[in-house]
């Protein structure tokens, strides 16, 4: 069989990343495996592919913090709340990120 074992993970779209999160883990594995056997360049790829994971891991967080304030800007856009909301979304955010003190 050509191909496939990673599920022509070389061939991502953008955006499709997180989906791809398992074959990317086996990806890392198989290079980390390489990196053992002392192939020249497979470490600093397994390094790299670490790397994509953590970021994954990051943005995954990031969105979750950033939630509130999304939805809160939704709404206010589609006229289901108003600005208010948005300031409320942002103060939360802020005192939940950077210890700003919520009034």
């Amino acid at each position: 069989m050509s191909g496939g074992s990673y599920n022509y993970l070389a061939e991502h779209q953008p955006g499709d990343l997180e989906a791809r999160r398992g074959s990317i883990e086996a990806m890392r594995d198989r290079l980390e495996e390489l990196a053992s056997q002392r192939i020249p360049g497979a470490a600093r790829a397994a390094r790299l592919t670490r790397y994509v994971l953590i970021h994954l891991d990051l943005a995954e967080q990031r969105a979750r913090e950033l939630a509130d304030v999304w939805h809160a800007v939704e709404w206010w856009d589609s006229n289901d709340s108003g600005e208010g909301a948005v300031e409320k979304a942002l103060t939360k955010y802020r005192a939940d990120t950077d210890g700003t003190p919520a009034p």
